[in-house]
């Protein structure tokens, strides 16, 4: 019996080697059927690009209302997505990946900006200034990525963007690209339908000039017939948006700040008949706006249902998303700024992004700036951030049908040609002395004649000095 038992288990030892040989041998013959899976995954992997992050991080700032967590929106009171969700977007495209942010608000952006980058802080930048740091040689000429790429194209973008952002380098003699359309912007008139129903007024029309916009402002101001409320003709900014609607009323008499893109070819033209005539018009138009505007004040109720303001200056798309919250989309109209002759005029407005040129992870930097101007994260400016996308597609989205209407005049305000050339000076110390004097003349203290010499004075000081 114990010799049966002996001989079936060499029996099936036998087998059971059998078995293990031949699929050794299968193996063999193929190759190994589980190593060539294992290297056909990875080399997919690395044809997506997953191996090629592996390790690599680059950190982005970003200027403005932008949150890394989910947040609630102060005027809707709606649940706000906070960045986190691109980012996590952005590493599951790029496994292996990390990306950080650098949040910073407008105030002070331009001295910290300078800061960064002469640290060598951040691989990617939102840059208004980008005319400044590109004459610098801090930033990624950008064009030779462009032309590399396949799967991108400028075509993207809304007419005139690209155009818009190109600047020159510490050694060009022709404008280049060093950004890419970020955060879309615009500057056009806004004014309250109501009023101007409930006043008998005509609405302003699409192009209007100084002269229908102060006879408007004067109809619109005293007594509501309606209402019996004291309602003001007109606001702007006496601030620091004040000389960018200074710079448009020049240009709607066909003026212009002046001449000249690289630094030693600028010529201002602060002080020039047309910038003088348009801060006087702005010292009129004063005695129909509520008080407080040099200080940012007197406009509280524009945009709520107690508005009693009818034309609003130098506005931006911002308002959009507040009409939008507080139900008003359909009383407010949207108009374009002041235009010359040739129909041109307006402030080229808005956030390209830059690439650092000492960047030590470029190819993951052109990555991300791909990643911002693609259709999810403009669309997330869009709806989460109240900030206005930069590419073509927006006309698609059913975010932008709810307001088209005051969306459509906002895109024609951005692809509109500008004054050429634009107002580059925006992020440098002329727009800040031009800003004072304009103060200075609504404060009283210089008239509009003094106010600019001494403006035109003291920018081309700082150009010979610069």
């Amino acid at each position: 019996m114990k010799k049966i038992k002996w001989s079936l288990w060499l029996v099936i030892a036998l087998l059971f080697s059998m078995v293990i040989m031949t699929a050794c041998s299968s193996d063999d013959e193929t190759g190994g059927e589980s190593d060539a899976g294992s290297d056909t995954n990875e080399e997919e992997a690395s044809s997506e690009g997953g191996e090629n992050w592996e390790g690599q991080s680059i950190n982005v700032q970003l200027i403005g209302d932008f949150d890394l967590e989910d947040s609630t929106d102060p005027t809707t009171g709606e649940n706000r997505k906070g960045l986190q969700d691109i980012k996590d977007q952005f590493e599951s495209e790029h496994p292996g990946a990390t990306v950080e942010f650098t949040l910073m608000p407008w105030e002070g952006y331009t001295e910290k900006t300078q800061a960064m980058l002469t640290s060598g802080d951040a691989d990617v930048y939102q840059m208004p200034g980008i005319a400044d740091f590109a004459a610098q040689g801090l930033l990624e000429p950008l064009q030779p990525w462009i032309d590399e790429d396949d799967e991108f194209t400028t075509d993207i973008f809304i007419d005139n963007q690209m155009e818009g952002w190109m600047a020159l380098g510490p050694d060009s003699d022709e404008l280049e690209v060093y950004g890419l359309p970020f955060l879309g912007d615009a500057r056009f008139i806004a004014y309250d339908k109501q009023l101007f129903d409930e006043w008998g007024v005509e609405y302003l029309s699409d192009y209007p000039t100084m002269d229908e916009v102060a006879e408007k402002t004067k109809q619109l101001t005293g007594t509501n017939p309606e209402t019996g409320e004291e309602n003001h003709g007109i606001w702007f900014r006496g601030d620091w948006s004040s000389a960018f609607t200074l710079v448009n009323l020049a240009e709607g008499q066909n003026g212009r700040w002046g001449t000249g893109f690289a630094w030693d070819e600028v010529e201002f033209e602060f002080d020039s008949p047309e910038m003088v005539s348009g801060l006087e018009w702005l010292l009129e138009m004063q005695e129909y706006a509520p008080e407080g505007l040099v200080s940012n004040q007197g406009s509280e109720k524009w945009l709520t249902h107690d508005n009693d303001i009818g034309i609003m200056l130098n506005q931006g798309p911002g308002l959009i998303i507040q009409a939008k919250a507080q139900g008003l989309t359909d009383r407010i109209g949207i108009v374009q700024e002041f235009k010359n002759d040739d129909g041109i005029g307006g402030m080229f407005a808005g956030s390209p992004i830059t690439m650092a040129a000492d960047s030590e992870n470029k190819e993951l930097a052109w990555e991300w700036m791909k990643f911002a101007t693609s259709e999810t994260v403009q669309k997330y400016i869009f709806e989460e951030s109240d900030a206005n996308p930069s590419i073509k597609a927006v006309e698609n989205w059913d975010s932008y049908a709810e307001v088209e209407h005051l969306m459509a005049p906002t895109i024609e305000a951005m692809s509109t040609p500008y004054t050429t050339p634009r107002y580059h000076w925006a992020s440098s110390q002329p727009r800040f002395i031009l800003t004072s004097e304009v103060e200075a003349a609504l404060t009283g203290e210089r008239s509009a004649q003094e106010a600019l010499e001494k403006a035109q004075k003291e920018s081309v000081e700082w150009l010979e000095n610069r």
